[in-house]
């Protein structure tokens, strides 16, 4: 079979390419150039580059890269920053894979002849219910099924992910074994296309007029302190918003930007028993999940999965078993099977 395989730069993808050759397929690595501007981190910088190149000449396949600079910026940078001006809370690695690397890579491959796309990625592609289908991967510390959540079946009936059965010691004994440049290289934690060095606020500061807020305390009435960016603000923070009082913490219960007023309460007043969702943005990986289903849901990379039940009246919603913190508005539910919590079922964005 002839693979294209998307080398980040990483171990993990690394790894992927040399499973694949070692398994006797027609490997070809393809880095993506996404980024234009300064980046010291992720998979956009130029060391990644680099290093995705030497490994593909250490393994002996052919090596490309991909520019999709114009398209990023247009796909990814561009509703980042929007979506902070309008106060939601954006994940770009989840559209990145949406647009980018699940959509116009995969275009790219299959002009080009390739039988599959394989990627470096946590997860699993096996079969459930007769198909192919996202699941997640045996190592839940590094499970990334969720920033995968809005795959859909095309594209799962041509997805490899070679490295999911393996936990992450694993992979980096497999790579050392090769002799991998990357087998010990530390996992990129931070958005490709904000330098570490200077953070998220600087980047959006530079575009944007980020507004300062206000910390109003529902339980004693006060001002409490002031924010300097309250697009940075989200439900449920607790971390440098405002000090607790007679030993109860405060936690953000609500951001408004246009009042420039950010209010804190205890974590029960706070907590929520439904989630809005976006109707054009609710995606499933085959036909819609019916009215009523049960399901897993999962509102961050690493957090805890929380049962519910899936209304998809007017104006679809998640019903909650358990009350949860507020999740704000622009962030992704994954939906996985309600049996074993596995299988992914389909994606959506929380609505206001």
């Amino acid at each position: 079979m002839r693979v294209l395989v998307a080398m980040s730069g990483g171990v993990d993808s690394s790894v992927a390419a040399a499973l694949l050759k070692e398994a006797g397929h027609d490997v070809v690595g393809a880095t993506l150039k996404l980024w234009g501007g300064a980046s010291d981190s992720g998979c956009c910088s130029v060391s990644d580059v680099d290093d995705a190149r030497r490994v593909a000449h250490s393994l002996d396949i052919d090596h490309h890269i991909f520019n999709y600079t114009s398209e990023f910026e247009a796909a990814v940078v561009k509703p980042f920053v929007e979506d902070h001006a309008a106060g939601l809370t954006p994940n770009p690695c989840i559209e990145c894979n949406r647009a980018i690397k699940f959509d116009l890579l995969f275009e790219r491959a299959e002009r080009l002849g390739f039988d599959a796309v394989a990627t470096g990625h946590h997860a699993l592609v096996e079969s459930w219910n007769g198909r192919p289908t996202l699941t997640r991967s045996i190592d839940p510390l590094k499970d990334q099924s969720y920033v995968l959540g809005y795959i859909q079946g095309p594209i799962l009936q041509r997805l490899l992910l070679p490295i999911g059965g393996m936990n992450k010691e694993e992979v980096r004994v497999h790579a050392e074994r090769l002799n991998l440049r990357t087998w010990n290289k530390p996992d990129s934690q931070d958005v490709c296309f904000i330098e570490a060095s200077r953070g998220r606020e600087a980047f959006l500061g530079e575009r944007i007029e980020l507004t300062s807020a206000e910390v109003f305390d529902r339980v004693t009435q006060e001002v409490v302190g002031r924010v300097p960016a309250a697009q940075l603000v989200t439900l449920g923070q607790r971390r440098g918003i405002a000090p607790g009082f007679d030993g109860e913490r405060r936690f953000v219960a609500s951001v408004d930007l246009e009042n420039r007023r950010v209010e804190v309460d205890r974590i029960e007043a706070i907590m929520v028993s439904s989630l809005a969702l976006r109707p054009d943005s609710l995606t499933f990986a085959y036909e819609a999940v019916p009215h009523g289903t049960r399901v897993s849901v999962q509102w961050s990379a690493h957090g805890r999965p929380v049962s519910a039940t899936l209304d998809t009246g007017d104006m679809p919603r998640l019903i909650l078993d358990e009350p949860a913190r507020p999740v704000s508005a622009g962030q992704s539910v994954v939906l996985y099977d309600a049996e074993s919590g596995r299988h992914v079922l389909g994606a959506a964005q929380v609505g206001r």
